[in-house]
């Protein structure tokens, strides 16, 4: 069974709303990427989507796009991103991971060999926000080859697709509460509640919230529409935030804490 089917299992049995943090590979350094899932995981994350840094993501705000360019100054790349989900795992992290990552860095890793990596390393999606699903058929039958889920994403706009994506969604639907790119939003797409309940009449798998949720009143404000939510660049920013504390061995630990109990406060009750 994949992880993530597992874990909304649990929490719908609980009638509990998934925290899915969002955080940027190699940002500051591997070492630390490693430290900051463990954390997330010590929060109360119960899904990681692993962002694999770009120097064009179309869909990321500024806040997103600084890490990544932080995480390229020392050349992370696919590879790596993967292998830090398994040192994560290695030193006893649970959770599942989603990669997160644009069509041209899997085009030139090559797709079956991206799939089968991806396997190896125990990831249990795979999300690729600039492939539609009118393209995605070989990428879909390889990951269902390897029982990996390939995330599907729906914006407001998607109106007349919201049923074709939802028949075709795997592990969870990534809907999209705001348009435009990524980052910290005061309010929300106008007709975000008639979007999300469309896209639940038509979903056979969960559905997750992210683009612009940064407090817990948002939080709030989403659990009785969803199953799931997704914070991005409020916790890339606290991270950004800490990086001098993180880059400190004497101040580490108070660096990796206060992104701790950043993620802590999003925590669905």
């Amino acid at each position: 069974m994949n992880l993530i089917d597992k874990v909304f299992a649990e929490l719908q049995a609980k009638k509990e709303t998934a925290l899915i943090p969002f955080l940027t590979m190699g940002d500051p350094d591997k070492e630390t990427t490693i430290d900051i899932i463990k954390e997330a995981e010590a929060a109360g994350a119960h899904i990681i989507e692993l962002g694999v840094p770009y120097s064009d993501p179309l869909a990321d705000g500024p806040v997103i796009q600084r890490a990544s360019q932080r995480a390229l100054i020392y050349n992370i790349t696919l590879d790596d991103c993967m292998e830090i989900a398994q040192s994560a795992r290695q030193q006893g992290v649970k959770l599942p991971f989603v990669l997160f990552t644009y069509f041209n860095p899997v085009l030139q890793y090559g797709v079956e060999r991206l799939i089968e990596k991806a396997k190896e390393m125990d990831i249990s999606g795979l999300l690729i926000p600039d492939l539609p699903i009118e393209e995605n058929a070989v990428i879909r039958k390889l990951t269902e080859k390897h029982g990996i889920h390939l995330i599907s994403l729906i914006a407001p706009t998607s109106a007349d697709r919201i049923a074709k994506i939802a028949s075709e969604a795997a592990g969870f639907i990534y809907c999209v509460s705001s348009l435009g790119v990524t980052g910290e939003r005061a309010d929300f797409h106008h007709e975000i509640d008639q979007f999300l309940s469309t896209v639940r009449k038509h979903a056979n798998v969960p559905i997750a919230v992210g683009f612009g949720i940064s407090s817990r009143e948002q939080v709030e404000r989403f659990e009785p529409l969803c199953d799931g939510v997704i914070i991005g660049s409020a916790i890339v920013r606290t991270i950004e935030e800490n990086i001098p504390l993180l880059q400190s061995n004497e101040q580490r630990a108070t660096g990796l804490n206060n992104i701790r109990q950043f993620i802590a406060q999003f925590k669905p009750e």
